[in-house]
């Protein structure tokens, strides 16, 4: 599995129709993913599932209103439960050998049981490999796209709270765990974190807590409120990772990624992490989310990121949906 940095041919969405995900803020939904392709679409094709051609019909809408240029914009009848293709969709591999691709098709069960109906969702990686004639492994195992991280050197980062759950694989065992990320991944070398932020359904993704941002750089979410719900944990994933080491033996260099003000919605305290950043060929979407942190995580991640354009989506809506920018995102190996 190729690092996200590796050089994209495109990046794929799902169009958001579950209104059950953003209940009373659903309407706004589709505009945030109109600003996620104005991103995208300088330095990468878009691929977009939808149901059937009255959907597409509506997203076509969208993107014209947001007068965003579509001849960089494909879309696929491929319909879905829900649009969180991070954690549904294919992991593309890529063989460097001779430059093929191929389709890792963990099996997606939303989350431990949590939200039904799901068999669509699970069905996508399947109908993409059929559409584009590409090879698939099948791992046999529960995984979601946003519970791992890797380096595109054989590391990989996860946490235990998510990837030991007994709601996805309760007949393996860590070493049974690690051995299908080897197998079906080329990760012969798992780092564990503990657990997640407060608000996340996911259990503990990695996305929302750290994330690669080079082969031996890792920004990780950090807060100095000891008051903060998250204080704890996000301590103790930081410091692990100061102890951490990548495939060839070498330290890792972790930097410090502010953790948002809370952010509310009807009393609940949502997952907002600027850790659920995506990044594409020529630019780094970030979530923000109104709140005094947003200009600092932006700052950072530009001078982590010199070469691509960090651009701020703002996510206040889309994180009632649990989610931010890397849940709807997936990227595409170039071959």
């Amino acid at each position: 599995m190729p690092a996200e940095w590796e050089p994209h041919e495109a990046t794929w969405l799902a169009w958001p129709h579950k209104e059950e995900s953003w209940p009373g803020l659903f309407e706004a939904i589709p505009y945030v993913w109109g600003e996620i392709v104005r991103a995208l679409v300088p330095s990468e094709e878009v691929r977009i599932l939808v149901a059937n051609e009255e959907m597409e019909h509506l997203a076509r809408g969208v993107l014209r209103q947001a007068s965003i240029p579509v001849e960089r914009v494909r879309f696929f009848h491929v319909p879905t439960d829900d649009a969180w293709i991070r954690d549904h969709g294919p992991i593309f591999l890529l063989n460097r050998a001779d430059r093929r691709l191929a389709i890792a098709d963990w099996e997606y069960n939303a989350w431990g049981g949590k939200y039904s109906p799901w068999a669509q969702d699970n069905a996508v990686p399947q109908r993409i490999a059929e559409i584009f004639d590409l090879p698939v492994a099948r791992p046999g195992m529960v995984l979601e796209g946003g519970s791992i991280d890797v380096n595109g050197r054989g590391t990989l980062l996860t946490t235990e709270s998510c990837l030991l759950n007994p709601n996805r694989n309760p007949d393996l065992t860590r070493a049974a765990i690690e051995q299908k990320l080897r197998n079906y991944l080329g990760a012969h070398h798992i780092l564990w974190l503990g657990e997640g932020i407060v608000g996340d359904d996911t259990d503990g993704h990695v996305d929302d807590i750290a994330r690669f941002v080079a082969p031996r750089r890792v920004v990780a979410v950090v807060t100095e409120d000891r008051s903060s719900p998250d204080y704890a944990a996000l301590a103790d994933n930081f410091e692990r990772l100061q102890y951490m080491r990548d495939q060839d033996g070498h330290p890792l260099e972790v930097v410090p990624l502010p953790l948002p003000d809370p952010v509310f919605h009807e009393g609940q305290q949502l997952p907002a992490s600027y850790a659920n950043f995506y990044i594409a060929n020529g630019a780094v979407l970030v979530p923000i989310f109104g709140v005094r942190q947003d200009q600092e995580a932006l700052s950072l991640l530009q001078t982590l990121f010199p070469t691509r354009r960090v651009v701020g989506i703002h996510c206040r809506e889309l994180i009632w949906g649990l989610g931010a920018i890397h849940c709807v995102t997936q990227q595409q190996p170039r071959l």
